[in-house]
Protein backbone atom coordinates (compact mmCIF):
# COMPACT_ATOMS: atom_id res chain seq x y z
CA UNK A 1 0.00 0.00 0.00
CA UNK A 2 0.92 3.70 -0.59
CA UNK A 3 0.98 5.52 2.76
CA UNK A 4 1.70 9.21 3.38
CA UNK A 5 3.33 9.81 6.61
CA UNK A 6 2.40 13.47 7.38
CA UNK A 7 5.32 14.01 10.46
CA UNK A 8 8.54 12.68 10.82
CA UNK A 9 9.08 13.22 14.97
CA UNK A 10 9.45 10.34 17.17
CA UNK A 11 6.20 8.87 16.47
CA UNK A 12 6.33 9.38 12.68
CA UNK A 13 9.97 7.81 12.15
CA UNK A 14 8.84 5.00 14.80
CA UNK A 15 5.45 4.46 12.32
CA UNK A 16 7.38 4.93 9.19
CA UNK A 17 10.01 2.04 9.97
CA UNK A 18 7.18 -0.61 11.03
CA UNK A 19 5.27 0.08 7.85
CA UNK A 20 8.41 -0.25 5.74
CA UNK A 21 9.31 -3.57 7.60
CA UNK A 22 5.91 -5.00 6.33
CA UNK A 23 6.11 -3.88 2.47
CA UNK A 24 4.56 -0.67 2.16
CA UNK A 25 5.66 2.13 0.32
CA UNK A 26 6.28 5.01 2.44
CA UNK A 27 6.29 8.66 1.25
CA UNK A 28 7.44 10.98 4.06
CA UNK A 29 5.98 15.28 4.68
CA UNK A 30 8.26 16.90 7.09
CA UNK A 31 9.33 20.33 6.70
CA UNK A 32 12.51 20.14 8.89
CA UNK A 33 15.71 20.10 7.38
CA UNK A 34 17.04 17.65 8.99
CA UNK A 35 13.83 15.02 9.09
CA UNK A 36 15.18 13.00 6.43
CA UNK A 37 18.28 12.37 7.84
CA UNK A 38 16.97 11.38 11.44
CA UNK A 39 13.93 8.89 10.38
CA UNK A 40 16.64 6.94 8.37
CA UNK A 41 18.57 6.73 11.43
CA UNK A 42 15.20 5.97 13.46
CA UNK A 43 14.76 2.70 10.62
CA UNK A 44 18.17 2.06 10.67
CA UNK A 45 18.19 1.54 14.77
CA UNK A 46 14.62 0.14 14.78
CA UNK A 47 15.15 -2.65 12.02
CA UNK A 48 17.12 -4.95 14.20
CA UNK A 49 14.29 -4.73 16.71
CA UNK A 50 11.86 -5.18 14.35
CA UNK A 51 13.87 -8.72 12.74
CA UNK A 52 14.25 -9.88 16.76
CA UNK A 53 10.33 -9.09 17.27
CA UNK A 54 9.14 -11.34 14.38
CA UNK A 55 12.10 -13.34 13.95
CA UNK A 56 12.44 -12.57 10.42
CA UNK A 57 15.62 -11.03 8.51
CA UNK A 58 14.56 -8.47 5.52
CA UNK A 59 16.86 -6.16 3.94
CA UNK A 60 15.50 -2.11 4.38
CA UNK A 61 14.33 -1.04 0.60
CA UNK A 62 15.15 2.31 0.81
CA UNK A 63 14.04 2.86 -2.37
CA UNK A 64 10.44 2.48 -0.78
CA UNK A 65 10.50 5.08 1.64
CA UNK A 66 10.67 8.36 -0.38
CA UNK A 67 11.25 12.16 1.55
CA UNK A 68 9.15 14.99 0.28
CA UNK A 69 9.01 18.99 1.69
CA UNK A 70 5.84 19.14 -0.29
CA UNK A 71 2.56 17.62 0.84
CA UNK A 72 1.45 17.61 -2.66
CA UNK A 73 3.75 15.11 -4.01
CA UNK A 74 4.00 12.68 -0.66
CA UNK A 75 0.39 12.35 -0.83
CA UNK A 76 0.60 11.84 -4.28
CA UNK A 77 -1.20 8.53 -5.24
CA UNK A 78 -1.52 7.52 -1.27
CA UNK A 79 -3.94 4.91 -0.34
CA UNK A 80 -3.64 6.05 3.57
CA UNK A 81 -2.50 8.72 5.30
CA UNK A 82 -0.83 8.28 9.00
CA UNK A 83 -0.82 11.82 10.48
CA UNK A 84 1.37 12.57 13.40
CA UNK A 85 1.73 16.67 13.64
CA UNK A 86 1.90 18.40 17.08
CA UNK A 87 -0.98 17.72 19.37
CA UNK A 88 -2.50 21.31 18.63
CA UNK A 89 -5.99 21.67 17.28
CA UNK A 90 -5.29 24.56 14.89
CA UNK A 91 -1.98 22.71 13.16
CA UNK A 92 -4.20 19.81 12.92
CA UNK A 93 -7.00 21.75 10.92
CA UNK A 94 -4.71 23.99 8.77
CA UNK A 95 -2.42 20.12 7.44
CA UNK A 96 -6.07 18.73 7.54
CA UNK A 97 -7.50 21.48 5.26
CA UNK A 98 -4.15 20.86 2.94
CA UNK A 99 -4.11 17.21 2.68
CA UNK A 100 -7.14 17.07 0.98
CA UNK A 101 -6.58 19.08 -1.66
CA UNK A 102 -4.27 16.34 -2.85
CA UNK A 103 -6.08 13.30 -1.83
CA UNK A 104 -9.21 11.07 -3.47
CA UNK A 105 -12.04 11.67 -1.12
CA UNK A 106 -11.95 7.90 0.30
CA UNK A 107 -8.50 7.68 1.21
CA UNK A 108 -8.93 6.94 4.97
CA UNK A 109 -6.52 9.74 6.99
CA UNK A 110 -5.34 8.16 10.49
CA UNK A 111 -4.15 10.96 13.27
CA UNK A 112 -1.85 9.56 15.87
CA UNK A 113 -2.64 12.15 18.35
CA UNK A 114 -2.39 11.67 21.81
CA UNK A 115 -5.14 13.56 23.18
CA UNK A 116 -7.34 15.62 21.19
CA UNK A 117 -10.97 14.01 20.26
CA UNK A 118 -11.60 13.31 16.77
CA UNK A 119 -15.06 15.13 16.25
CA UNK A 120 -12.73 18.44 17.37
CA UNK A 121 -10.53 17.94 14.59
CA UNK A 122 -12.85 16.54 11.89
CA UNK A 123 -15.18 19.59 12.17
CA UNK A 124 -13.49 21.77 9.15
CA UNK A 125 -12.72 18.91 7.00
CA UNK A 126 -14.11 18.23 3.71
CA UNK A 127 -14.86 14.74 4.15
CA UNK A 128 -14.84 14.04 8.07
CA UNK A 129 -16.14 10.60 7.40
CA UNK A 130 -12.65 9.39 6.42
CA UNK A 131 -11.02 10.66 9.56
CA UNK A 132 -10.37 8.38 12.90
CA UNK A 133 -7.57 8.62 15.33
CA UNK A 134 -5.04 5.65 15.84
CA UNK A 135 -3.10 6.52 18.32
CA UNK A 136 0.09 4.36 19.09
CA UNK A 137 1.83 4.00 22.04
CA UNK A 138 5.68 4.86 22.29
CA UNK A 139 7.73 3.31 20.26
CA UNK A 140 5.02 2.00 17.90
CA UNK A 141 7.24 -0.66 15.94
CA UNK A 142 7.56 -2.04 19.41
CA UNK A 143 4.24 -1.60 21.69
CA UNK A 144 1.87 -3.82 19.78
CA UNK A 145 -1.65 -1.52 21.33
CA UNK A 146 -3.12 1.17 18.34
CA UNK A 147 -6.41 2.78 19.62
CA UNK A 148 -9.02 3.33 17.26
CA UNK A 149 -11.13 6.34 18.21
CA UNK A 150 -14.11 7.66 15.94
CA UNK A 151 -15.38 11.04 15.57
CA UNK A 152 -18.92 11.94 15.44
CA UNK A 153 -18.88 12.37 11.69
CA UNK A 154 -16.73 8.92 10.57
CA UNK A 155 -18.06 6.58 8.34
CA UNK A 156 -17.51 3.03 11.25
CA UNK A 157 -16.47 1.56 8.17
CA UNK A 158 -13.60 3.12 8.00
CA UNK A 159 -12.91 1.46 11.76
CA UNK A 160 -13.08 -1.72 9.98
CA UNK A 161 -10.63 -0.71 7.50
CA UNK A 162 -7.84 0.37 10.33
CA UNK A 163 -9.00 -2.80 12.10
CA UNK A 164 -7.22 -5.14 8.86
CA UNK A 165 -4.81 -2.06 8.15
CA UNK A 166 -3.24 -2.07 11.72
CA UNK A 167 -3.52 -5.81 12.63
CA UNK A 168 -1.33 -6.04 9.35
CA UNK A 169 0.97 -4.76 10.83
CA UNK A 170 0.82 -7.05 13.82
CA UNK A 171 -0.93 -4.59 16.35
CA UNK A 172 -3.18 -5.04 18.85
CA UNK A 173 -6.68 -2.65 17.47
CA UNK A 174 -8.79 -1.79 20.52
CA UNK A 175 -11.63 0.38 19.71
CA UNK A 176 -12.88 3.17 22.05
CA UNK A 177 -16.55 3.60 22.00
CA UNK A 178 -17.07 6.89 23.53
CA UNK A 179 -14.40 9.85 22.59
CA UNK A 180 -12.60 10.90 25.62
CA UNK A 181 -9.84 13.01 26.17
CA UNK A 182 -6.54 11.07 26.12
CA UNK A 183 -8.78 8.30 24.54
CA UNK A 184 -7.44 5.20 26.63
CA UNK A 185 -4.04 4.02 27.22
CA UNK A 186 -3.46 7.53 28.34
CA UNK A 187 -6.26 8.16 30.81
CA UNK A 188 -5.76 5.13 32.37
CA UNK A 189 -1.81 6.32 32.29
CA UNK A 190 -2.47 9.67 33.68
CA UNK A 191 -4.41 8.35 36.54
CA UNK A 192 -1.50 5.96 37.35
CA UNK A 193 0.87 9.16 36.59
CA UNK A 194 -1.29 11.46 38.85
CA UNK A 195 -0.71 9.42 41.98
CA UNK A 196 2.88 9.35 41.43
CA UNK A 197 3.34 12.86 41.72
CA UNK A 198 1.12 13.22 44.69
CA UNK A 199 3.06 10.93 46.18
CA UNK A 200 6.20 12.58 45.93
CA UNK A 201 5.14 15.78 46.33
CA UNK A 202 3.18 14.94 49.83
CA UNK A 203 6.79 13.62 50.94
CA UNK A 204 4.79 10.37 51.22
CA UNK A 205 7.69 8.52 48.99
CA UNK A 206 10.61 9.40 46.95
CA UNK A 207 11.19 9.10 43.05
CA UNK A 208 13.08 5.92 43.05
CA UNK A 209 11.07 4.06 45.38
CA UNK A 210 7.51 4.94 43.57
CA UNK A 211 9.01 3.64 40.35
CA UNK A 212 10.04 0.62 42.09
CA UNK A 213 6.46 0.33 43.51
CA UNK A 214 5.51 0.23 39.84
CA UNK A 215 8.26 -1.49 37.88
CA UNK A 216 9.15 -3.97 40.44
CA UNK A 217 5.63 -4.60 42.07
CA UNK A 218 2.70 -3.82 40.06
CA UNK A 219 4.28 -3.50 37.04
CA UNK A 220 5.46 -6.71 35.99
CA UNK A 221 1.41 -7.90 37.03
CA UNK A 222 0.38 -5.02 34.73
CA UNK A 223 2.73 -5.75 31.64
CA UNK A 224 0.77 -9.86 32.01
CA UNK A 225 -2.83 -9.17 32.14
CA UNK A 226 -5.16 -5.66 32.79
CA UNK A 227 -6.49 -4.77 36.54
CA UNK A 228 -9.86 -6.75 35.86
CA UNK A 229 -8.04 -10.17 35.23
CA UNK A 230 -5.52 -9.09 37.84
CA UNK A 231 -8.28 -8.65 40.32
CA UNK A 232 -10.44 -11.78 39.22
CA UNK A 233 -7.24 -13.54 40.59
CA UNK A 234 -7.81 -12.08 43.35
CA UNK A 235 -10.48 -13.15 44.46
CA UNK A 236 -9.85 -16.44 44.98
CA UNK A 237 -12.17 -19.90 43.51
CA UNK A 238 -15.23 -17.13 42.99
CA UNK A 239 -13.00 -14.45 41.11
CA UNK A 240 -13.57 -11.17 40.10
CA UNK A 241 -17.35 -11.18 42.16
CA UNK A 242 -15.76 -12.63 44.65
CA UNK A 243 -13.11 -9.67 44.88
CA UNK A 244 -15.30 -6.97 44.49
CA UNK A 245 -17.73 -8.25 47.55
CA UNK A 246 -15.11 -8.72 49.93
CA UNK A 247 -12.16 -5.98 48.80
CA UNK A 248 -14.27 -3.58 46.66
CA UNK A 249 -14.26 -1.55 49.89
CA UNK A 250 -10.96 -1.43 50.54
CA UNK A 251 -10.52 -0.17 46.99
CA UNK A 252 -13.26 2.20 47.49
CA UNK A 253 -11.19 3.46 50.34
CA UNK A 254 -8.43 4.16 48.34
CA UNK A 255 -9.84 5.99 45.91
CA UNK A 256 -11.48 8.23 48.71
CA UNK A 257 -7.62 9.06 49.46
CA UNK A 258 -6.19 9.33 45.80
CA UNK A 259 -4.43 12.87 45.65
CA UNK A 260 -5.25 15.94 43.30
CA UNK A 261 -1.74 17.42 42.43
CA UNK A 262 -1.19 20.44 40.37
CA UNK A 263 2.00 20.68 37.97
CA UNK A 264 2.65 24.11 39.37
CA UNK A 265 6.28 25.13 39.93
CA UNK A 266 6.90 24.37 43.48
CA UNK A 267 6.15 20.60 42.44
CA UNK A 268 7.82 20.73 39.27
CA UNK A 269 10.90 21.91 41.04
CA UNK A 270 10.52 19.12 43.39
CA UNK A 271 10.23 16.57 40.98
CA UNK A 272 13.31 18.19 38.94
CA UNK A 273 14.98 18.03 41.72
CA UNK A 274 14.10 14.65 43.51
CA UNK A 275 14.73 13.40 39.84
CA UNK A 276 18.18 14.18 39.66
CA UNK A 277 18.80 12.42 42.96
CA UNK A 278 17.35 9.20 41.89
CA UNK A 279 18.66 9.32 38.39
CA UNK A 280 22.00 10.88 38.05
CA UNK A 281 23.57 11.57 34.73
CA UNK A 282 21.17 9.10 32.79
CA UNK A 283 21.25 9.63 29.22
CA UNK A 284 17.65 9.22 27.77
CA UNK A 285 19.65 7.32 24.56
CA UNK A 286 21.14 4.66 27.00
CA UNK A 287 17.75 4.34 28.44
CA UNK A 288 15.80 4.77 25.40
CA UNK A 289 18.42 0.99 24.33
CA UNK A 290 17.99 -0.50 27.91
CA UNK A 291 14.20 0.02 27.69
CA UNK A 292 13.73 -1.08 23.73
CA UNK A 293 15.78 -3.96 24.43
CA UNK A 294 14.03 -5.12 27.80
CA UNK A 295 10.58 -5.03 25.66
CA UNK A 296 11.44 -6.74 22.92
CA UNK A 297 12.69 -10.06 25.41
CA UNK A 298 9.27 -9.43 27.16
CA UNK A 299 7.26 -8.77 24.20
CA UNK A 300 8.83 -12.48 22.45
CA UNK A 301 7.78 -13.88 25.66
CA UNK A 302 4.24 -12.60 26.11
CA UNK A 303 3.37 -13.53 22.52
CA UNK A 304 3.75 -17.44 24.11
CA UNK A 305 0.86 -16.39 26.12
CA UNK A 306 -2.53 -14.97 25.71
CA UNK A 307 -5.31 -13.98 27.91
Amino acid sequence: MQVALIGAGLIGASWAALMAFHGHDIAIFDPSPTAEDDTKNVIQSAWPDLEKLHETTRPIHWEKITFHTSLETACQNAEWVQENTPDRLEVKHQILSEIENFLGSDVPIASSTTALMPSAIQRNMQHPERFFVAHPLNPPHLIPLVELVAGALTDERKLKEARAFYEDLGKTVIVAKKERIGHIANRLNAALYREAVYLVSEGIASIKDVDLALSEGAGPRLAAMGPHLIYHLGGGERGYASYLDHLGPAQENRWADLGSPTLNTETKHRLIEEFQIAYPDQKPEVLRQKRDQLLLDFLKAKNKFKF
